[in-house]
């Protein structure tokens, strides 16, 4: 058997640490942070256990990558859904629905991403990460930002602070009050993103399949039972 291209090899590495990614978030949401460890992630992901610390140094930058994913792909989502609009003040509701929205849907997972924050560490400085800032950075320069390295900080301090208030145990804030406010300050109309009221009428917009986030699809012909890269393939 002939081996491996190196774009075969490199496919194979980005779908299994799209699995783990996958697999974090997850497990983290069902079970909580403490509940879930490496091992279960890799079983989860169909992946060799050690394989988990070639990709990340720890759980902790897994679970922050693996929540910032989520993040900046609802984000993307949210911006891209028809109708599609260039209005900056839509996309920036849009923006703010996305972010309260996992406050809503996925509390657990969104509280232990806080946390995790709060830890020494603090954010990780991950692919994940930064696409989340350039989106974010994306939304005030389109709302007509004239100084967005200083107007995305706030935003995102903003939006934070938002998922912080709705997720504290035992005096949560109300998503819709934070919305009305966060609206307020970036003066958009209520009718604009997704209002709580068309939430309801249509179910709500949580969806637990997030397959489509943790994508594993390849143009190249790479077959899924093929084993996982060891860290000596690289």
């Amino acid at each position: 058997m002939s081996p491996r291209s190196a774009s075969v090899n490199e496919e194979l590495r980005r779908r299994s640490r799209e699995r783990l990614l996958q697999a974090a978030v997850e497990l983290v949401g069902e079970h909580g942070y403490d509940a879930t460890t490496l091992g279960d992630i890799a079983d989860r992901a169909g992946s060799a256990r050690g394989l988990v610390s070639y990709y990340f140094p720890g759980k902790r930058q897994l679970v922050q990558s693996a929540v910032h994913r989520l993040m900046h792909r609802t984000l993307e989502e949210a911006l891209e859904r028809e109708p599609h609009t260039e209005d900056g003040r839509e996309r920036m509701a849009r923006a703010i629905d996305a972010i309260l929205g996992l406050a809503r849907d996925r509390p657990v997972l969104m509280r232990q991403h806080m946390a995790g924050i709060l830890q020494a560490e603090g954010f990780v400085q991950c692919p994940e990460q930064r696409r989340l800032a350039e989106l974010l950075r994306e939304v005030c320069v389109g709302c007509g930002s004239a100084d967005p390295d200083t107007d995305y900080p706030m935003l995102r301090a903003l939006l934070m602070g938002a998922v912080y208030a709705a997720l504290v145990p035992g005096v949560p804030m109300p998503v819709p009050v934070l919305r009305a406010e966060l609206f307020k300050r970036y003066r958009l109309d209520r009718e604009q993103g997704v209002p709580p009221d068309a939430e309801a009428v249509s179910g709500g917009t949580c969806d637990m399949d997030l397959s489509r986030f943790f994508a594993t699809g390849s143009p190249l012909d790479c077959s899924e039972g093929r084993p996982d890269p060891s860290p000596q393939s690289k």
